[in-house]
């Protein structure tokens, strides 16, 4: 039986970071992305992993109960991943790292090698090359929304794919799990403007841990390429490419990101 979910806060430069753990079993941390926060990995999605791995979550500075002063950048949020490990009590864990933090992620991976046992990057990118697509600009129209709902919405549509939009049913549990958590949009844009910039992909090739890419096809926020470009140049990398699928592939499917997130830490444990 996993263990139930519990709580501990991690103090980073200038910040107070509201952390949650789960299960039984090598760690493994999670670091969202953009407007991201804890609930919205998803309960299927954590409880899978938890049956198997000790899951660490937290939301970012500034998002919910983790407090911030200040303006930040992305060298503070790699430093708060740091901080989570640090308080947590984890020498080293498995990472997985979505979307912003992914970038978050390969630079842990750069920067602190002996702290990651694996690593997973899921819809994500390198350099800025060509990077964005169509769904960074529904960031700007949520922010501008007239009502918590309809932004949510507008932040389903880009982060999942046509096919899973389209099905009625499926928003209602994004919007409840996305809701849960305070998140002011002034953090939204600061985290924009932190991670814009993010360009490693002349260093990934230093890269030591065994590397997971996902990425869907249907992508609307991060366009495929970024994530074929970020497999190319880690050596070793394993790059998987999901037809259909879009942004947020714990959310859409999270039972298969489940199985071959805990495959490639099974294989690297």
């Amino acid at each position: 039986m996993p263990k139930a979910p519990s709580e501990f806060t991690a103090h980073s430069a200038g910040a107070k970071l509201a952390c949650y753990r789960r299960g039984t079993g090598a760690p493994i941390l999670l670091i969202q992305g953009v407007a991201g926060h804890h609930g919205v990995w998803g309960e299927p999605f954590l409880k899978r992993l938890a049956a198997e791995l000790e899951v660490i979550t937290y939301d970012h500075r500034g998002i919910g109960d983790s407090s911030a002063a200040g303006s930040f950048t992305l060298d503070d949020l790699v430093a708060d991943a740091v901080a989570v490990l640090d308080w947590g009590g984890f020498s080293s864990a498995h990472v997985l790292g979505f979307s912003m933090g992914g970038t978050i992620a390969q630079r842990l991976a750069l920067e602190h090698p002996e702290r990651l046992r694996s690593l997973t990057l899921a819809s994500t990118w390198s350099d800025t090359d060509n990077v964005f697509g169509e769904g960074v600009l529904s960031f700007a129209a949520a922010g501008q929304a007239e009502d918590p709902e309809t932004a949510t919405f507008i932040m389903f549509e880009a982060n999942v794919s046509a096919t899973y939009a389209a099905d009625e049913a499926n928003f209602p549990p994004f919007r409840d799990a996305a809701l849960s958590v305070q998140v002011p949009v002034p953090v939204v844009m600061q985290q924009v403007v932190a991670t814009a910039a993010h360009d490693v992909i002349a260093r990934l090739g230093e890269v030591k841990a065994p590397t997971l890419v996902v990425h869907g096809t249907q992508d609307l926020v991060i366009n495929v390429a970024a994530g074929e470009r970020l497999a190319g140049v880690i050596p070793g990398a394993h790059l998987e490419l999901w037809p259909g699928l879009g942004h947020n592939l714990a959310w859409e499917v999270p039972d298969r990101l489940a199985d071959v997130v805990l495959k490639h830490v099974k294989a690297h444990s």
